[in-house]
């Protein structure tokens, strides 16, 4: 994608091709919330299946997790939820920023993910028991998007993590807010990160083009794909380049190292680099198998620590869950139970980043049975 591209007008449409979105990418995710209604969707945008489909699981079609089941849901996992909601509305500083309890300060990165998990419970802009929150949370962003698109606060450290988390927020809020900059401020954050990938694919702590790491590239991998999903144009070749770095960074064991030069493999990083192929469209082949193997070892409990807790777990639920039913019923009932257990009593998570950021990830996975971010459906 390029400045032409977009000033032409070619993102105001879908050209997601192959991706099933068409119909159901136009329609407010909060329709989604009853199961038999996105059956309905579905069949009007694709047609039922017929004899000549691919099969189930194949590289042509995704594997498709179930709808939400009763079990997935627990009365602790509710009460968990409803706790740690209440306690990071009431954290929320008066512009709307969050990260004033980490080192770093205010910072658009931790207000973004804040921003997803109130949407998670189902409150957007303007509706919703935590609409205000969600307004606050987007206000402080676009409050923060530079002549450049980069998305910052001045206390940003390493601000392309910063970026990719808050422009996924904006990509998931948008269509749903009256703010008359929200379309403009997202196209030039999504231009910014398509300007930055480097050489080899990929994105790094700065933006520029000089180097490249798994970890700043899943968020941005992430925000791209849910600008998509919202009508941004984003052009092919830019995923693809993306989708093979991603690839290049696997190890023959299964995960995936931190540089191409560098780096063993590890659990958080090899979850988020599974997570960037399924976001960049790859559900299946040896590639993610053999990295949903690799995590998959990772099922809570674990006796020895796990390395950024949150950061992993937030990328391996959504492994999981976009690897279909064969992995997400065992990885599930797990990390939700572990969740719960870690939860303090004042209702927050202690995450590497402050409590801000470790509630927000850990009430994102909580809610992931609700289906509501458009970034979990497919």
């Amino acid at each position: 994608m390029n400045g032409s591209n977009q000033s032409a007008g070619r993102c105001d449409e879908f050209h997601i091709a192959g991706d099933g979105i068409g119909l159901l990418g136009r329609v407010d995710p909060l329709l989604r919330r009853a199961p038999w209604i996105g059956a309905v969707l579905s069949v009007l945008a694709t047609g039922p299946a017929s004899p000549g489909d691919p099969p189930k699981g194949s590289a042509a079609e995704s594997p498709r997790p179930s709808a939400s089941l009763a079990t997935e849901v627990t009365p602790q996992q509710n009460e968990a939820i409803a706790r740690g909601l209440a306690w990071l509305s009431s954290q929320q500083a008066e512009n709307g920023a969050y990260g004033q309890l980490s080192h770093y300060g205010p910072h658009v990165g931790i207000t973004g993910l804040c921003g997803l998990a109130f949407m998670s419970e189902g409150s957007v802009p303007g509706r919703g028991r935590y609409a205000d929150s969600v307004d606050k949370c987007l206000g402080f962003i676009l409050d923060h998007s530079t002549e450049s698109g980069l998305l910052a606060a001045q206390t940003s450290h390493g601000p392309m993590y910063d970026h990719g988390f808050a422009a996924l927020f904006l990509a998931e809020a948008h269509g749903m807010s009256r703010r008359p900059d929200l379309r403009e401020k997202l196209r030039r954050a999504v231009r910014l990160i398509v300007n930055t990938q480097n050489n080899e694919g990929g994105w790094r702590y700065q933006p520029v083009r000089n180097d490249a790491d798994i970890s700043v590239t899943v968020c941005q991998v992430m925000a791209l794909r849910s600008a998509r999903n919202a009508g941004i144009y984003v052009d092919k070749t830019v995923i693809d380049a993306a989708t093979e770095y991603v690839k290049a960074s696997q190890n023959p064991d299964g995960g995936f190292r931190y540089m191409l030069d560098s780096g063993g493999s590890a659990f958080a990083r090899s979850a988020a680099g599974v997570a960037a192929l399924q976001y960049a469209g790859v559900y299946a082949g040896e590639e993610v198998e053999r990295g949903l193997e690799y995590v998959v070892r990772f099922i809570p409990p674990q006796d020895q620590t796990v390395g950024h807790y949150f950061y992993g777990h937030y990328y391996a639920a959504q492994a999981m869950y976009l690897g279909g039913d064969r992995y997400w019923q065992r990885w599930w009932p797990a990390v939700r139970d572990e969740l719960i257990e870690k939860q303090s009593a004042d209702g927050s998570w202690r995450g590497q980043a402050g409590p801000e950021y470790g509630t927000a990830m850990a009430l994102i996975i909580l809610q992931m049975p609700n289906r509501l971010l458009t970034i979990f459906q497919k």
